[in-house]
């Protein structure tokens, strides 16, 4: 990261593009699905590419508007604020502020512990879910907002209903572009970028949203017969004058500074967009080729960076978004260049040729989304998280299916949920283990628990299943000799065993057992 960010320009310059291409619909649609001004979504994209890419350690990760945010900030703009959107910005800006002080606190580490099978079923998840929404784009029907990740819609129908629904109403003008532009991406990515360098630097995706760009001008034109209807294509604010674009800037409200509300709507921005930035470093770093670590608590820093100016000139709250990085990556970017760039080409659209975007179908953007797609959820994936055993595949697919039906944070919580079910079983499983049963000349059996090196309050289950199962007239001997932590409600088990075990003639013999009334460890 010391070097040039524009070393591997040949390959940053036309994933930027590819990125930007992705990000601008995305931009614009969760504006519009968190009830904002559509231009903050366009802000907000600019301030994630090159404030945050600039600031950020991360090497290929994308930030800008999240999706994941959009239920929140929608609630926030409508009901808490009262439709005040420059009360909201104030919240954003406080976000910020958290967010830098919980990097400087160190707080990056909680991103450590969500387990790998959740990651993975994360991007599987998103990877279906761009699928799936795309589907109906695809065909022409272009209800459902962009970049939305919830089942439920605002107007009631869900991501399965919306796609048997786009088969009623195709757009046979746009199921062409789609069909073509699909088709050109699979054989780019598998034929021709393989056969010259000129396909490598020339990527899939510019191809297809030139083509479609011309395919659209085609059926305006009357010399194709079909036609795009306007909610069909890019739809990006066009300023008349550069007094114009600047006004689509908005100020924070700072008189609202007394209201608690804002401190209270800026910290649920700041914890929950901290985490998703966090999963998706952690998802973007497992995709990264190198396999790049970012440091956690400088992508804190970086993101309250972008939050703080975001909100001081009328932008959407930021994270670091899977989708951007993940077409980022599949598209060839070698280092933060790519995210920077994507961030430039933004504003310059936004000021320059805004018009010229509304000319791209949104068919030609779900091809380029379905490719993504596609490359994170393949079918393959499935295969390998079988093969690695229940306690991978099941938090695996539980996080793939809960993302699919709800959204991106309630999938991950429910991936989570169990995982900590597998590991509070497998801590069960392994709280202690028996030697050989040996019997004595006398005929008594002698039992030999040996106890794990960490005894939690989890463990006690497993210890009460074993002492009950002892037979009646035996000897049982506990040994804690390799124990460094017995947590207390093991111990005092163990001490009301002693007790128990003289109803049933059980004679209880511990190794190195330390009793809480005394300091030193006692065997008897």
């Amino acid at each position: 990261m010391k070097q040039s960010i524009f070393k591997e320009i040949k390959n940053d310059l036309p994933a930027s593009i590819v990125v930007f291409f992705v990000a601008l619909p995305l931009c614009l649609g969760i504006a519009l699905a968190s009830g904002a001004p559509l231009f903050s979504g366009i802000i907000a994209g600019i301030v994630g590419g090159i404030v945050v890419g600039m600031a950020s350690g991360s090497r290929l990760g994308v930030s800008g508007p999240a999706a994941g945010l959009a239920v929140i900030v929608l609630t926030a703009i409508t009901t808490t604020f009262n439709g005040k959107y420059e009360h909201f910005l104030l919240a954003v800006v406080f976000a910020g502020i958290l967010q830098i002080a919980l990097g400087y606190l160190k707080a990056g580490f909680i991103g450590y512990f969500f387990p790998s099978s959740v990651i993975k079923g994360m991007l599987t998840g998103i990877g279906l879910l761009i699928i799936l929404k795309q589907i109906p784009h695809a065909l022409g029907w272009d209800k459902d907002v962009e970049g939305d990740d919830e089942f439920i819609q605002a107007d009631g129908e869900n991501t399965f209903t919306a796609i048997g629904k786009a088969f009623e109403y195709v757009t046979p003008g746009a199921l062409i572009i789609a069909v073509v532009s699909l088709a050109i991406l699979i054989l780019w990515d598998k034929v021709l970028s393989k056969k010259h360098k000129i396909f490598q630097l020339l990527q899939g995706p510019i191809v297809v949203v030139i083509l479609g760009i011309v395919m659209n001008y085609l059926y305006q034109k009357g010399t194709l017969p079909y036609h795009l209807d306007a909610d069909q294509v890019v739809r990006l604010p066009v300023p008349s004058t550069v007094g114009d674009f600047f006004s689509q800037f908005t100020l924070p409200d700072f008189t609202a500074l007394s209201n608690w509300k804002v401190y209270q709507v800026g910290a649920v921005i700041a914890i929950v967009g901290s985490l998703e930035t966090l999963l998706s470093v952690e998802a973007t770093d497992k995709l990264d080729p190198i396999k790049w670590t970012t440091p956690p608590n400088r992508e804190l820093k970086a993101q309250g960076l972008g939050n703080i100016l975001s909100g001081m000139i009328g932008g959407l709250p930021i994270t670091q978004v899977i989708v951007r990085s993940s077409a980022n990556i599949t598209f060839g970017a070698k280092s933060k260049a790519s995210a920077v760039l994507h961030g430039i080409w933004l504003l310059l659209s936004a000021i320059t040729i805004a018009s010229f975007l509304n000319m791209i179908p949104l068919a030609s953007l779900a091809a380029v989304l379905l490719m993504v797609g596609y490359k994170l959820a393949k079918p393959s994936l499935f295969y390998q998280m079988y093969k690695l055993g229940w306690e991978q595949f099941i938090p695996f697919v539980a996080t793939v299916v809960a993302i699919i039906a709800t959204d991106l944070l309630k999938g991950i919580t429910v991936g989570i949920l169990f995982g900590i079910f597998y590991t509070l079983r497998h801590s069960y499983r392994n709280s202690h283990h028996m030697k050989d049963v040996v019997t004595t000349k006398e005929g008594r059996e002698v039992h030999h628990i040996v106890l794990a090196e960490e005894v939690s309050f989890f463990n006690k289950a497993s210890v009460i299943k074993e002492l009950d199962a002892l037979p009646n007239n035996s000897t049982v001997i506990i040994d804690c000799s390799h124990s460094k932590s017995i947590a207390y409600d093991v111990v005092e088990l163990i001490q009301d065993f002693k007790i128990e075990s003289k109803r049933k003639n059980i004679i209880v013999e511990t190794v190195n057992f330390i009793e809480p009334a005394f300091s030193a460890p006692s065997a008897h």
